[in-house]
């Protein structure tokens, strides 16, 4: 069982509500297509989960 998130930003986070652009801070990722590992928790679950439609998990 693998304990990390590989989270990829697949959109800009130009036009987005200031909240979300928190929560990408947050999860460090910074441009398109930055790509960050995280561990798995539900911290980290509950952020993806806020802005699933900017993000692809693996």
């Amino acid at each position: 069982m693998d304990k990390f998130f590989i989270i990829q930003q697949i959109k800009s986070n130009i036009g987005i509500l200031p909240k979300h652009k928190a929560i990408l801070k947050g999860l460090g990722l910074r441009y398109i297509n930055h790509i960050v590992k995280r561990r798995k928790n539900k911290s980290i679950l509950g952020m993806i989960k806020k802005i699933s439609y900017m993000l692809q998990v693996k």
